[in-house]
């Protein structure tokens, strides 16, 4: 059995995605899955079990991108063809099934429009798929011995998305005191963009790990799956922190908690005063993330 299976290009999005495309490996356990997304979430899928090929889908003028993934397709017979991009592409491919989620925004969790695809409730968490040796790196980068590792995410895709950096400081100080043992991990995405915004923060902490810029998506999956905690702005790594079933605290101000929180066994979210999608996330104190940070870390680890 063949599944094409067409994803986001965002990295949040695709990992949102990847619950419903566990649910189709159980059940279907000897599928063959081709994946189609974009660049930035294509290393996400590496370690998929029945995976046969990744399609990235560069993003070309007049939706060529579009016409690319059907050349790329057209030559196989699909016995189902899943679509959450909503495009038309599937309806000229050969496929004995076909399932396309309707495209554009609209309010509630993604999560659960994923899940009504297949009517399913409660919608199946995201997840990640890891290797022996990204786990093996991910404990060499965030030894367990050290104590407790905390990870923060100063970073997004999106000047708006992004909690004053300065604040890190303060907030790092103050969750110091209730764990003195604790040292922090700074994550962030390839590029020098990325690597600028998590700098002041990398330091202003001079004990930090830096667990960014260089490792590829499953190996920071490995090494937030072994932090006690993750901190950040909505982001792609806020969503593969949750994946990768850490205790995740997304930091939310313009974007929109309830289209895009954070699920995972142990998320949660905590917003700017103010309208949601409106209020400036710089509106968010650091004696309230402190305070959910500390009320989190309580509940995971009673």
């Amino acid at each position: 059995m063949r599944i094409l299976f067409i994803t986001a290009t965002r990295l949040g999005d695709a990992v949102l995605s990847t619950g419903l495309l566990a649910h189709l490996i159980q059940i279907y356990p000897n599928a063959r899955f081709t994946i189609a997304c974009g660049p930035v979430a294509a290393g996400l899928f590496q370690h998929l079990p029945g995976l046969e090929r990744v399609i990235i889908m560069t993003k070309r003028p007049h939706d060529r991108h579009w016409l690319d993934l059907w050349k790329a397709c057209i030559g196989q017979k699909w016995d189902l063809a899943l679509d959450l991009r909503g495009s038309a592409t599937t309806f000229f491919l050969r496929t004995r099934k076909r399932m396309i989620m309707r495209g554009g925004r609209r309010p509630g969790l993604r999560l659960n429009h994923l899940a009504q695809l297949f009517h399913l409730s409660p919608p199946p968490m995201p997840t990640v798929w890891l290797s022996e040796a990204d786990k093996t790196l991910a404990s060499q980068i965030i030894p367990a011995e050290d104590g407790p590792v905390i990870a923060l995410g100063p970073t997004a895709n999106w000047t708006g998305k992004i909690w004053p950096t300065e604040r890190y400081l303060p907030l790092w100080a103050d969750l110091s005191r209730q764990n003195p043992a604790a040292r922090p991990a700074i994550f962030y995405g390839p590029g020098e963009q990325e690597r600028a915004l998590a700098l002041p923060v990398l330091q202003a902490l001079p004990n930090a790990i830096d667990a960014g810029g260089r490792f590829s998506l499953t190996q920071v999956a490995a090494m937030l799956a072994r932090c006690r905690l993750f901190i950040g702005n909505d982001s792609g790594l806020m969503h593969l922190a949750a994946a990768a079933g850490t205790p995740t605290l997304g930091l939310f101000g313009p974007s929109r908690a309830s289209e895009y929180a954070p699920s995972g066994r142990c998320a949660t979210w905590i917003a700017a005063p103010g309208p949601e999608g409106e209020a400036p996330i710089a509106g968010l104190s650091v004696a309230a993330v402190t305070q959910a940070a500390s009320t989190l870390l309580a509940e995971t680890h009673a």
